[in-house]
């Protein structure tokens, strides 16, 4: 009896000593196989050394669909661990911005919010009874020490894929989301981004969504490389340089090389070709090499943009007139090689669980041997390509001509690489340029510094409605009603360019998705639903008739 008593105390004793000590101790067993509930040690860092309170508002609330409900506990979770980790306050708010509303007031809310930047998603969710719809709001807003936000939990739902894939690849984003979003809020310096416009690129119409998108967290501008000096460029962070139309001096290629040696970061999104959809309308085009005077430079730094074109059989398509009736143009959707999606290289965690980027008339890229550079593709076509050398006489017709798939079977081809590293100067040893005074540096080898080259320039333009002038969202193709990653490529490439604790591996997280085979489900949906029910009964039953034998057989004795 008494050795009873002891270990009934020893229990007890135990059980307050493990209560006591995690109200002072945090950890979190993870038994997963990918490691799911487990956070970075860049989060924990950042989290740990936060100084100011840090409250977090998601919009991901109320009655959701099941696959959202998957997303929704996933943040919970999420939160959960950020919370126990953070050194400052850390609160965490969920509300569903829509409970109790009539219509009229729900649209002065979904109003109010978008201009916060919290948009709404209008989905079709599928049901046995058929398809409904359903507004949500899969984002959430941080704030911290008067500055806020917003952050989008939710992967573009239109790129082709299944719900389940875009949670799933929602849910692996979700920790680089928070954090780096964290990290913006806490830091209050926005890096200054500058898009060039001296060389004939394109309008701030057709880079609306580009530059709007990036101003909630950079400070974003155009920046004109024939009157911008020394000061001006030591103040950038990221100079973006797309679809150059006219040659460049050498007055404003030493400005970029000033800024690569001072550790500049530069996105190039180039067209080596003069290839254009619109000029093929109603007749041919030969399509022409473009004189940019900036091979010399790329080829220095580690890169080449060919003169050529890719076709792909995984491409977008374009409305292609089939007749007229009744007085209109009928038109078709067509699939044009010529509009390859390039895929993201899953090995670079700068493009990974990106959706498919859309090219038009996009060049291969290749790499060449730059001493102390790295390397990386990031965006490839499909193993049914074909390239096509420059000059070549396009026209709309080809896109009704049967292609040979012998002749598509090729290797993957390049459109995008990453450089990082310590590049030379380009105009080491060589005097200075006509417009340039007096040297901007001596140096001959960068500091470290990075760039993307991108063999199209059309990748970050987006469409622009011609009725009205309004600019669609990029990445979004009018015709198919689709989106592509494009407008997620220049936020990790800016991301990347503009953080130097690299918190774009975060991206590296892999969630297996475990889902049930919805066929067999509806099949022995019966079945199981009898066996839930069915089963506890007869075992309560015969639970019961067991415990009357048994008490019946020992006080019969």
């Amino acid at each position: 009896m008494r050795n009873r008593w002891i270990k009934i105390i020893i229990v007890i004793t135990a059980l307050l000593f493990v209560n006591i000590a995690g109200q002072y101790i945090f950890h979190r067993f993870d038994f997963t196989a990918d490691k799911r509930f487990t956070l970075n040690d860049k989060t924990k860092k950042l989290l740990e050394n936060a100084e100011k309170p840090i409250t977090i508002t998601v919009f991901l609330d109320g009655t959701l669909p099941a696959a959202f409900k998957r997303l929704q506990l996933s943040v919970k979770d999420l939160l959960t661990d950020y919370k126990a980790y953070s050194k400052a306050g850390f609160n965490v708010v969920y509300v569903d911005p829509l409970a109790g509303l009539n219509p009229a007031d729900q649209d002065t809310v979904i109003n109010n919010l978008y201009l916060q930047g919290i948009e709404a998603t209008n989905l079709s969710v599928k049901t046995e009874s058929g398809l409904t719809q359903k507004l949500v709001f899969p984002m959430a807003m941080i704030e911290s020490d008067g500055r806020q936000m917003p952050v989008k939990l939710l992967q573009n739902l239109d790129a082709g894929g299944s719900y389940e894939d875009n949670i799933n690849r929602s849910i692996e984003n979700l920790e680089y989301t928070f954090t780096s979003g964290i990290k913006k809020v806490m830091s209050g310096n926005n890096p200054r981004i500058g898009f060039t416009e001296s060389n004939g690129e394109p309008s701030d119409l057709q880079l609306y969504d580009a530059m709007h998108t990036l101003a909630n967290s950079y400070e974003v501008g155009r920046v004109d490389l024939n009157t911008i000096d020394q000061s001006g460029l030591d103040k950038l962070k990221l100079i973006i340089i797309i679809k150059p139309q006219t040659a460049f001096s050498e007055a404003e290629k030493y400005k970029i090389n000033y800024f690569v040696m001072n550790g500049g970061r530069v996105l190039w999104s180039i067209d080596q070709v003069s290839a254009e959809l619109d000029s093929l309308r109603g007749k041919s085009q030969m399509v022409l090499n473009r004189n940019l005077n900036l091979d010399d430079m790329l080829f220095m730094y580690g890169a080449r943009i060919n003169y050529n074109i890719i076709a792909d059989k995984n491409s977008a398509e374009i409305p292609v007139s089939t007749g007229v009736a009744g007085g209109q143009p009928q038109l078709q959707l067509v699939p044009w090689i010529y509009y390859p999606i390039l895929l993201p290289d899953t090995a670079a965690s700068l493009v990974k669980n990106l959706d498919g980027v859309k090219g038009e008339f996009p060049s291969t890229v290749d790499t060449i041997g730059s001493r102390n550079v790295n390397k990386t593709y990031i965006l490839t076509t499909s193993n049914f390509n074909k390239v096509f050398n420059t000059p070549k006489l396009f026209s709309l017709q080809m896109a009704a001509e049967q292609t040979e798939p012998k002749s598509f079977q090729n290797p993957l081809q390049s459109g995008g690489v990453l450089l990082e590293g310590n590049f030379p100067s380009v105009f080491a040893g060589r005097p200075l340029p006509a417009g340039i005074s007096k040297p901007y540096s001596h140096i001959s080898s960068s500091r470290p510094a990075k760039m993307v080259v991108i063999g199209d320039g059309d990748v970050f333009i987006n469409q622009v409605i011609a009725k009205d002038n309004s600019p669609l969202p990029l990445g979004f193709d009018r015709y198919t009603q689709r989106i592509y990653g494009n407008k997620a490529l220049l936020l990790n490439i800016a991301d990347y360019f503009t953080d130097d604790d690299n918190l774009i591996v975060l991206r590296n997280k892999d969630v297996k998705i475990r889902l049930l085979d919805k066929a067999k489900v509806k099949i022995d949906k019966t079945k199981w639903q009898i066996v839930n029910i069915v089963l506890p009964l007869l075992l309560l039953i015969l639970f019961a008739i067991f415990q009357h034998y048994h008490r019946k057989y020992k006080y019969a004795k």
